[in-house]
């Protein structure tokens, strides 16, 4: 017979095994926090040098210097100054306010009823929905502008960009519709058992449960409002008074087409409403772009 000769197994210390372990997990620890420092670099330094470079002098900006001589905040009075340049911001701060104001409110019933009822067509009322969302605005954009322009005389306003608001819109109600979905049915039933009708359902129960979802449809229309050019740019071109920040922008840019930390100042204060507001709703946003939905 032969004789099979098992190698013997060498065995760590117990030890030396839980020293294998920490030492992996911490240059796991290494690697990933590295990673996200990295990626944070990435997106921050182009920030940081818009900042600078609005804080330089007409001289020095967009040379090899990284950094201010002296430090220029005059530069942001010097835009605040611009005529016209507050009108552009009272002008967006109404189109992204009042937009936004006027989606959330008409795109949640919408959204509760595809949700929450049953009803003949809701299928296809949803399939309806899905399909506006992948039609892009260029497809409408030259009989639209007729009806404001020459039916409704609105050209040269904000007000055909405001109004349609009013009526839903399509990404939100789909959104909304989606949160709503993991609120659980039980809830409106008691609601209904205690006499609520479903548009007092809606108020009482549903728009406490469902904040992240609408603070996430909120921000998504308000960016989207803050940073429009196309639309502005149709119908409002023709008023300078009723232009937004960014199509001023793009006028100042070619009225200071040199002072380049002029344009950075004036780029500095259209991005720092939108970063201000997504920094302090940041919680809420990604809760509701997660649709993690009731807690227990």
């Amino acid at each position: 017979m032969t004789q099979v000769l098992e190698r013997p197994v060498r065995l760590e210390p117990p030890g030396e095994a839980a020293r294998t372990a920490r030492r992996r997990s911490l240059l796991e620890g290494i690697a990933v926090h590295a990673l996200g420092v990295a990626a944070a670099l990435f997106f921050t330094l182009p920030f940081v040098f818009v900042v600078l470079t609005s804080l330089m002098s007409d001289q020095q900006a967009l040379t090899r210097d990284l950094v201010p001589d002296t430090w220029q905040w005059d530069n942001y009075r010097r835009v605040l100054d611009t005529p016209g340049f507050l009108t552009w911001w009272r002008n967006t701060l109404l189109y992204a306010g009042l937009g936004t104001v006027l989606t959330v409110v008409s795109s949640l019933p919408v959204a509760y009823a595809l949700a929450k009822f049953r009803f003949r067509g809701r299928d296809l009322s949803l399939m309806l929905v899905i399909a506006m969302m992948m039609l892009p605005p260029q497809v409408v954009i030259i009989p639209m502008y007729l009806f404001w322009a020459k039916q409704l005389d609105l050209s040269g306003t904000l007000w055909p960009l405001i109004v349609p608001m009013a009526f839903g819109d399509a990404f939100s109600v789909f959104l909304l519709r989606q949160f709503l979905l993991t609120i659980p049915d039980e809830y409106l039933d008691a609601a209904r058992v205690d006499g609520c009708g479903e548009f007092r359902t809606l108020l009482r129960v549903v728009v406490p449960m469902a904040k992240p979802g609408i603070a996430a449809v909120a921000l998504f229309q308000f960016f989207y409002a803050w940073n429009d050019y196309f639309g502005p740019q149709i119908y409002a071109s023709e008023n300078p008074g009723a232009w937004t920040l960014s199509y001023g922008l793009e006028s100042f840019k070619g009225a200071h087409h040199t002072d380049w930390n002029l344009t950075m100042a004036a780029t500095v204060l259209v991005m720092a409403p939108v970063i201000l507001v997504f920094f302090f709703a940041q919680k809420a946003f990604v809760e509701g772009v997660t649709l993690t939905g009731v807690k227990g």
